[in-house]
């Protein structure tokens, strides 16, 4: 007969029934009949199918855990082939076949014992490499307790919550027969007084000598009192570090009256409360960061941080907590499988007392003391994370891409958007780019998707990171309403509610910088969703004050340039490494009048003006087509992989089609065109509805875009009119918020308002188009 790990009940093997699933079992059979349904296995990943996933018991049996028994998407499991899992068997079948349940411990850590099931010695039996472990426990567990099997938690939570390490480093905590703690002695014996056999030690009890050469009996008896004595070569002061009486030795003896310590004392001595609050404030634990830790083995040490995770072991608490410096693991132990400090929730701001200790090569505090901060302390460790996180994320100022007046005047706001999404990554916060569907939005956001992405990747461990972790996500016209809003705002709360994710960072490139985005913008502020805006034209007020970060050259002031140029060296405060992918993208996102410095840039990148135009031209055709996906790999594969030794490769092919298919439509669109004078100013008006072909490229805004730049010597504006959206294209200062203000007065039943700065549209009812035309012509020819 064996006495059970967990309870110490008399049974035939290791482990009773009742506590069978508590533990882990190596599996050392080899037919699946050998297998104890109900049990927790230990396996490895044989193989993935559609339907779940194959895992190895032991060397010579198989089975299915099935996608049903899982927890999250299979797809997301972190698992690789060979990878240790702990699975449940729940049935085998007639035909051998093996149904596998899934198990919320997949750490050998968080179950409280690992056995061996070998049927050939009919019953279980602790690892070999823990029998020596088990046979040295003196306590055998008589009371309650388990035995060593490897679990660092749980086994550092009992050895914390029995006894703690006396300050000599020759004292020893003794045990009676009983389990109960014995006294602590410098000598290393134990103490056989009378009172040692009449009132052990409680776990609670135990306690800390101060001294080296001190000798502590300490005792509760049945009424609660408690009774100490401390006997050294002179006298000395002891102080309870749990909370608890305190002593002055002076020769003299101690009595107990109405349960509370009396101690003479000679007058010419200091109050025993004064000693005890003075020497209180000395054997604190000196306040370290987690940083310093790995030289700290085995000391006491206080923390202050955030408790950014809480999980229940069957053994210890442990408490996962950040500070300015890094985060580790707590364990607190009250009793196996119950809550430790329960009024402890994630997000509380606290200080931590406890004992660094290394349990299988990682280092965890055995927590001692564990206190909320009140308001005011809370607050200044808060700020004092936030200080640390802002100084690790912050990049220092890199030098521009190639020389722009805009790029340098906003020096600053570069950094302060590349600050946001490092620091978004560092914190595990998804980072989340919205851009224009057009050839600058795409470049912008590849820009931003080529910098953050290595860094997600270092952040995390998962191969499929990448994609949890960072996502572009294209808008039409570069309007972020209340539909676009909607659907985000939808995505994130049902990621937080089902995979604990924290609300992602949204990064506006080529997109937002205008009051038609506010609804938008105030949805995500509702829930506290960061901003950050990365646009090209002029950023309204509205918009500044909506968002975290902004970066435009309107807020500075600066001269004209593109979102992507913009993004381009946001990218580049992001992630330097990549600095050489992204000299090419500014010059390919001018459409005409590239800056020398920008063409100068891509040459030594290796793109020629004729891979210039390619590339851009491809870009702009792929933003039409799905233009609602990422298309991340196509997109990278364009932008990342044509050079000039490659022109004629994927962009001169879709380019190809690109010139094809906008020649066609230009040509057919300057044959359908009506001119009109107004003001002696030439307008030309073409009917996008008569004269193009719907839904296929090039979209409305493009083609106006290409009829413009071939008619510009030729009119001063053109104007395209669908049945209820009105495009202006014109060279001249032509603010559209206003032109649309003063249409809307001439037609104030027309329904007019702004649909997007970006791409120059108007909306309005369909039965009001003539009047909407004709108050646009009129009041064109007067902004002209």
């Amino acid at each position: 007969m064996g006495s059970c790990i967990i309870c110490g009940t008399s049974v035939e093997g290791r482990i009773c029934d009742l506590h069978e699933e508590d533990a882990v079992f190596e599996f050392r059979g080899d037919n699946p009949n050998q297998l104890t349904v109900d049990r927790y296995y230990e396996g490895s990943v044989d193989g993935f199918a559609e339907f779940g996933v194959f895992v190895d018991i032991g060397d010579s049996v198989t089975g299915l855990l099935h996608r049903s028994e899982l927890d999250q998407r299979l797809d997301s499991l972190d698992w690789d082939s060979g990878d240790t899992v702990y699975v449940q068997v729940k049935n085998v079948r007639d035909n051998g076949n093996i149904d596998l349940g899934w198990s919320i411990r997949q750490s050998e850590d968080e179950f409280r014992g690992v056995l061996i099931d070998d049927p050939d010695v009919g019953h279980s039996t602790l690892r070999d490499d823990e029998e020596a472990a088990a046979e040295a426990d003196a306590s055998g567990n008589a009371d309650g307790g388990r035995e060593s099997t490897g679990s660092p938690d749980e086994s550092a939570a009992d050895a914390g919550s029995e006894s703690r390490t006396a300050a000599d480093p020759d004292a020893e905590v003794a045990a009676d027969p009983s389990g109960d703690e014995g006294a602590v002695s410098a000598a290393g014996q134990q103490d056989d007084t009378a009172g040692r056999e009449e009132a052990a030690a409680d776990d609670d009890a135990s306690r800390t000598a101060a001294d080296p050469d001190a000798q502590a009996t300490d005792a509760t008896d049945e009424s609660g009192t408690t009774a100490g004595a401390v006997s050294q070569a002179g006298d000395a002061d002891r102080v309870d570090g749990a909370g608890g009486s305190v002593g002055t030795t002076t020769g003299a003896g101690s009595t107990t009256d109405g349960g509370a310590a009396v101690v003479e004392q000679s007058s010419d001595e200091p109050s025993p409360d004064a000693d005890a609050a003075e020497e209180a404030e000395t054997d604190a634990p000196e306040r370290v960061t987690i940083a310093s830790l790995a030289d700290r083995e085995e000391a006491d040490v206080r923390l202050e941080g955030e408790v950014v995770g809480v999980r229940q072991t069957s053994g210890p608490t442990v408490f996962e907590l950040k500070d300015e410096t890094g985060s580790v693991d707590c364990a607190a132990f009250v009793e196996a499988g119950v809550r430790a400090y329960p009024d402890v929730e994630e997000g509380d701001f606290v200080r931590l007392d406890g004992e660094v200790r290394r349990r299988r090569g990682e280092l965890q505090i055995e927590t001692e003391a564990l206190d909320v901060l009140d308001d005011e302390e809370a607050d200044e460790v808060e700020q004092r994370l936030a200080d640390a996180l802002d100084d690790e994320a912050r990049p220092d100022a890199v030098e521009p891409l190639a020389e722009d007046p805009a790029v340098e005047a906003l020096s600053d706001e570069l950094v302060e958007a590349a600050t946001q999404i490092r620091k978004a990554v560092l914190t595990d916060r998804p980072v989340i780019v919205r851009h224009a569907n057009t050839a600058d939005g795409y470049l912008a956001g590849a820009a931003l998707e080529r910098a953050t992405l290595p860094l997600v990747t270092d952040q995390h461990r998962r191969s499929d990171a990448q994609y949890h972790y960072f996502d572009r996500r294209p808008l039409e016209g570069g309007v972020y309403d209340m539909d676009d809003a909607t659907n985000d705002t939808t995505t994130m709360l049902d990621n937080r509610a089902r995979h604990d994710e924290q609300l992602p960072l949204f990064v506006f490139v080529a997109a937002g910088g205008t009051r038609e985005s506010l609804d938008g913008f105030d949805l995500l502020d509702v829930y506290g969703a960061p901003t950050v805006v990365v646009d090209d034209v002029d950023v309204d007020d509205e918009v500044v004050d909506a968002v975290d970060a902004v970066v435009s050259p309107s807020v500075a002031e600066a001269p004209d340039t593109t979102a992507t140029a913009l993004a381009a060296n946001v990218a580049a405060h992001v992630n330097d490494d990549v600095r050489a992918d992204l000299g090419h993208l500014p010059a390919v996102s001018f459409w005409e009048d590239t800056p020398e410095a920008y063409g100068e840039a891509a040459s030594e990148a290796g793109y020629d003006d004729e891979a210039v135009t390619q590339l851009r031209e491809a870009v702009a055709l792929e933003a039409h087509y799905q233009s609602y996906e990422d298309k991340r790999e196509l997109i990278t594969d364009l932008v990342f992989g044509d050079d000039e030794e490659d022109v004629g490769g994927l962009a001169g092919h879709v380019a190809e089609q690109f010139r094809e298919k906008t020649d066609t439509e230009v040509a057919t669109a300057e044959a359908n065109l009506d001119h009109e004078t107004v003001a002696d100013h030439e307008i030309a008006v073409l009917d996008t509805d008569a004269y193009t072909h719907q839904y296929e490229f090039p979209p409305e805004a493009l083609l106006l875009d290409e009829l413009h730049r071939s008619i510009r010597d030729e009119v001063d504006a053109v104007v395209g009119v669908a049945t209820d959206t009105l495009y202006v294209r014109t060279d001249a200062d032509v603010d559209l918020h206003e032109l649309t203000e003063a249409v809307a007065d001439a037609v104030p039943e027309g329904g007019v308002a702004t649909r997007s700065v970006r791409n120059g549209s108007v909306r309005f009812l369909a039965g009001e188009r003539d009047a909407v035309l004709d108050a646009t012509l009129s009041a064109l020819g007067e902004d002209l």
